[in-house]
């Protein structure tokens, strides 16, 4: 069983900035994928970003050129650099592990984006 246990939500303005963390019980060395999904209030969940084990990066159009993921294996940490925030970004972001073919995820923290 891996634990992923986020953090660095909360209210910002519109164009600030925000950096998510996601914590895992388990090295993240071993997963296969790491990624950050949201789900805004009557939508479905939806990928964000994602970090192969290789390192290479995948991000969601809408996010493209303001969000960034990013690991820290000695710390077993992901971050998702989060700039120039707008009100459609609120919602609540999701940390998801890929481990030995089994799926994980976070309990999910909120990000709301509003003057």
């Amino acid at each position: 069983q891996v634990h992923l246990v986020e953090s660095g939500g909360g209210l910002v303005q519109p164009g600030g900035s925000l950096r998510l963390s996601c914590a895992a019980s388990d090295s993240i060395v071993s997963a296969n994928c790491m990624g950050w999904y949201r789900q805004a209030p009557g939508k479905e969940r939806e990928s964000v970003a994602r970090i192969g084990s290789g390192g290479s990066t995948n991000y969601a159009d809408s996010v493209k050129g303001r969000f960034t993921i990013s690991r820290d294996n000695a710390k077993n940490t992901v971050y998702l650099q989060m700039n120039n925030l707008k009100p459609e970004d609120t919602a609540v972001y999701y940390c998801m592990g890929i481990y030995y073919g089994r799926v994980y995820w976070g309990q999910g923290t909120q990000v709301t984006v509003s003057s």
